[in-house]
């Protein structure tokens, strides 16, 4: 690798360390350190919570997929548009005015106790087992993906490339906390944002050809690339458009939302952000297919298609960008990472350690237990990157989800039905995890994703067992009613 690489992804690096360090000074109790004290503006909220959700599949799967078989892979890309979206739409201004309403609540599993006055912490802890199990193995899969960035990039070892990897997101994690995770995600996804526009751009202008010639090429080469019906059936585009509902579940996107300073924000942030979104996968699908094109006009195809957007950038620009790009997609990679350690962190500090083992706890032992706990889930999380059972990295696959299936349906319907109570909750949560499992472990999911009957199965349990168990308290209902009042007056 050339200098002007290498000291571009040194001067990424030292700026994510920059951020956590001025974060750090301005971390000072643990709401600072859990939502930013919920002060967020829109642009951060919506790139942040973009970034984290993308991970590399937006720079090396998606164009990857496009370039091996055609657009045919955008029905996953429509179901996660629409599905952020109603996201922010119908989830986000409830969820994060209920947060503040219910005992100021600073993580999911603190919502669901708050939101039902459950003094039993059964919802905390099987929510919180949830976010953990899911969450360690999610954090090794980035650091898999960090390590390889590494060794085909950077001619790093695959140990070497996890060092890197983890350092530096668990070095700004640790010190700054969600306003780190947050600020370097804005960061990370504004660079993400600029290579997707810039590297197509240039591609397509080094080809040197018109709009007409250029379809001409891709049919030459496969007419069936602009077929989105390739390979597909009506069973198949519902399960990669179902994609979508797993944004009402994921924890690390959700908690975006309740950092915000104000639900009046909202509105300006989905704009943002779904902009950012529809750009961003357009770029990349648009990247694929001028990369199919570049590689067979110079006789070059690759053998692994999720390197085009990385080749492009390498033959395109001069070294010192090239090493921007690189550091795009290992934003992309870090910027996920970062964001399920601090909602583990969260989960460990304010679900298990001070409300089983510490309930007078100071905010300072706090903000220390989720700093320790940012190390714990990182070392578990790497020891996991190192096993060579595939079927871990296969299980991590069907996370999203594992997610949106226990939480999805859960958090919705506490959002708008008033009548739901914590058995409905608990049943949803379980009910829908074990759906997912089980699809998986009996194969079902090869011809419809488990998301369907996991979130389809949680939403029904979660209305019956709330109508067949007793009536919220007065004092549930009363906090509906407040949060209603609170947004009619918006």
């Amino acid at each position: 690798m050339q200098l002007w690489s290498i000291i571009a992804i040194g001067v990424y690096l030292l700026i994510l360390l920059g951020i956590g360090y001025y974060s750090y000074r301005k971390t000072t109790n643990l709401s600072d350190y859990m939502i930013g004290d919920r002060g967020l503006g829109p642009l951060v909220t919506a790139l942040s919570a973009g970034a984290s959700d993308m991970s590399g599949w937006m720079l090396m799967g998606l164009p990857g997929a496009v370039y091996a078989t055609g657009i045919c892979n955008l029905w996953t890309g429509i179901g996660l548009t629409v599905g952020a979206y109603l996201n922010y739409l119908l989830l986000a201004p409830r969820f994060r005015v209920y947060t503040e309403v219910a005992n100021d609540s600073l993580t999911v599993p603190d919502y669901l106790e708050n939101r039902f006055k459950d003094k039993s912490n059964m919802l905390r802890l099987v929510s919180g087992m949830v976010i953990l199990v899911f969450f360690v193995l999610y954090v090794s899969s980035g650091l898999v993906a960090g390590g390889k960035l590494f060794v085909d990039t950077y001619k790093l070892t695959y140990t070497m490339g996890i060092i890197v990897t983890l350092s530096v997101v668990v070095l700004y994690t640790y010190f700054g906390g969600f306003l780190a995770v947050s600020l370097t995600d804005f960061f990370q996804g504004t660079l993400m944002f600029i290579c997707l526009v810039t590297v197509p751009v240039v591609a397509y202008m080094n080809i040197g050809v018109d709009p007409g010639t250029f379809v001409n090429k891709v049919k030459n080469i496969d007419p069936a690339l602009f077929d989105m019906f390739r390979g597909t059936s009506i069973a198949s585009i519902i399960s990669l458009m179902a994609w979508g509902l797993g944004y009402f579940g994921q924890p690390h996107i959700i908690v975006r939302f309740m950092a915000i300073k104000s639900a009046k924000e909202l509105k300006s942030a989905r704009r943002i952000g779904i902009g950012w979104m529809a750009i961003g996968l357009l770029g990349a699908v648009i990247s694929g297919i001028i990369g199919l094109v570049y590689f067979t006009d110079h006789n070059s195809p690759l053998s692994d298609p999720e390197t085009v957007f990385l080749r492009l950038g390498d033959i395109l620009f001069h070294p010192f960008i090239t090493g921007i790009i690189l550091s795009a997609v290992l934003a992309a990679i870090m910027s996920t990472i970062s964001s399920q350690l601090l909602v583990c962190s969260s989960s460990i500090t304010k679900d298990f350690y001070l409300t089983f083992l510490n309930k007078e706890a100071s905010e300072k032992q706090q903000i220390v237990i989720g700093r320790l706990a940012v190390l714990v889930v990182a070392a578990i999380a790497t020891i996991f990157a190192y096993l060579p059972n595939k079927t871990i990295l296969n299980i991590v696959g069907q996370a999203w989800a594992g997610f949106g299936s226990s939480f999805g349906p859960v958090l919705l319907v506490s959002l708008y039905w008033k009548r739901m109570n914590k058995w409905g909750a608990l049943s949803g949560m379980i009910v829908g995890g074990l759906t997912v499992i089980i699809w998986i472990l009996s194969g079902l999911s090869t011809y419809v994703y488990e998301m369907i009957p996991g979130f389809t199965l949680s939403l029904i349990s979660v209305i019956i067992v709330s109508l067949l168990t007793e009536k919220p308290t007065k004092a549930v209902n009363d906090e509906f009613e407040k949060m209603e009042n609170i947004l009619r007056e918006m």
